[in-house]
């Protein structure tokens, strides 16, 4: 399938070379890197595939900008992220197509993933006149005590595949805000949306080499020896447990500033006195949200054994009726997913866990002959010892398993080496607390399916990561305190 008009209109003007130093390049190898259209796995577009001097070139871009863009009014700061924000929204329906032909997920996810996105220019565009330190006296009444907050420096930002955007605007934001420079290595697999937003970066007044954007195919290679460049001052990647574990072991050497959001295995845990139409609602959301393609989505649904049966039925009502398609299109409830390798997993996952005994209630195969489609599906009756109870799906198949007591719910949320998202769905206020409390998660959505919020601070615990993206949190990653001793 070929694309559209408007389609290749939309992929031609965006930016394929590397943006470093507020200029446009080619990589010095001179190769590039395909770009795929998942619903169909056809080349869309092609990159410039940076190499270990391209990366070494845009993080000299950095340095060179640090001085002048610390020592730029925060007010002018601020205002060039709202600029952003204004530009984004406005350019929303170019921008939200780009994304679809990209990344696969529909046009209505996709313009609600930038709407999202632009927030955190907006919500950090407001930060950047609120950085303060204090002034005391010290307890013995014979000195002062002074703090300040400063930039941290030149940063690495590692984003990935599954929120193109938003993964970079809630790293960018809070940087450009506190007076970071920044080198940024998108997905590879989805480096269109990236550089869309570096040029919108420079049209809304961002100076040179504050912000640089390189890809590559080699994405190890490219990013060790700037981990391990002592003028770099700080690391934050979003992605798997896997490489985050190998990038903090790499960042020690130079004692970095790290930030990780790495993988998770959500608990969505429906109570005997849970509102049904509350909590089908809001697995949808928690499950269907990127077709399952993000690492707050509803891996575990842990449901008590008395309404086990009705909600999975529910459940499986809801997301059989999900038309599955190409994003582009209208009435697609669910695009493609990102690549074979992605489908290929969560066939493998449902695969086992039928094996293991569970039901398909819905789904539970492939769709159509080409590209990387998998049907929503629901699987009742899930034993304890199928793979998708433990690895993260990264797809729309949601597996249930029963408990009996509110211990036992607590106990099998917490089993996992992983701690950053659970779903809680109670009525009662005393039930809700206590299983709030006691999840071992950095974060809970409470009778919603939906915990993300550019004003609320995002990050896990346990192998899901250390640090906090959004809210007054957030810009702290970037900051460092200096206290000064005033004597008298």
């Amino acid at each position: 399938m070929s694309l559209s008009e408007r389609e290749a209109e939309i992929v031609k003007a965006a930016p394929g070379g590397l943006f470093i130093g507020g200029s446009w390049l080619p990589s010095s190898s001179g190769k590039t890197v395909p770009v795929e259209d998942p619903s169909t796995g056809e080349q869309i577009a092609e990159v410039a595939d940076a190499t270990v001097e391209d990366g070494r070139a845009a993080l000299d871009a950095a340095v060179a900008a640090q001085a002048d863009w610390a020592a730029t009014p925060p007010r002018e700061r601020g205002e060039i992220l709202r600029r952003a924000f204004e530009l984004i929204t406005r350019r929303i329906d170019e921008l939200a197509l780009l994304m679809t032909l990209e990344m696969g997920k529909t046009v209505a996810e996709s313009k609600g993933e930038i709407t999202y996105a632009a927030e955190f220019f907006r919500w950090f565009s407001e930060e950047a006149v609120r950085i303060s330190g204090r002034w005391s006296v010290a307890p013995n009444g014979a000195t002062r005590l002074l703090t300040m907050k400063q930039p941290v420096g030149p940063c690495l930002f590692v984003t990935p595949w599954n929120f193109p955007l938003a993964m970079g605007t809630r790293k960018i934001g809070p940087a450009i805000a506190a007076g970071c420079t920044m080198v940024v290595k998108p997905a590879t697999l989805t480096p269109l949306s990236m550089y869309a937003l570096a040029g919108i970066l420079t049209e809304a007044g961002l100076p040179d080499g504050v912000l640089n954007v390189v890809t590559t195919s080699r994405t190890g290679q490219l990013v060790e020896p700037l981990i391990r460049d002592d003028r770099l001052r700080k690391l934050s990647f979003t992605g798997s447990t896997e490489v985050g574990k190998k990038l903090v072991e790499q960042s020690a050497e130079q004692l970095l500033r790290v930030s990780m959001e790495l993988g998770g295995n959500a608990p969505f845990l429906v109570f005997a006195d849970a509102d049904l139409d509350k909590a089908v609602d809001g697995a949808m959301l928690a499950k269907m949200r990127n077709a399952g393609e993000a690492c707050t989505a509803a891996n575990r649904f842990l449901v008590h054994e008395s309404v086990a049966d009705e909600f999975g039925r529910r459940l499986a009502e809801r997301m059989g009726a999900l038309k599955v398609g190409r994003g582009s299109e209208d009435g697609v409830d669910v695009g493609p997913l990102v690549d074979a390798a992605t489908r290929d997993k969560v066939e493998e996952l449902v695969v086992d866990a039928v094996d293991s005994g569970a039901k398909v209630l819905t789904g539970g195969a492939r769709v159509g002959e080409r590209g990387y489609f998998y049907a929503p599906t629901v699987l009742g009756g899930v034993e304890p010892g199928a793979r998708l109870l433990s690895e993260e799906i990264f797809g729309p198949v949601a597996p249930i398993t029963t408990f009996h007591s509110d211990a036992e719910a607590l106990a099998m949320a917490n089993d996992t080496e992983f701690g950053l998202v659970a779903y809680v769905f109670t009525e009662g206020l005393s039930r809700a607390l206590s299983i709030a409390e006691g999840l071992e998660t950095g974060m809970v959505g409470l009778n919603q399916g939906i915990v993300s919020n550019p004003a609320a601070p995002f990050g896990g615990v346990k192998q899901s990561g250390f640090g906090r993206e959004g809210g007054f949190e957030g810009i702290e990653e970037y900051l460092e305190t200096k206290y000064v001793g005033v004597a008298l």
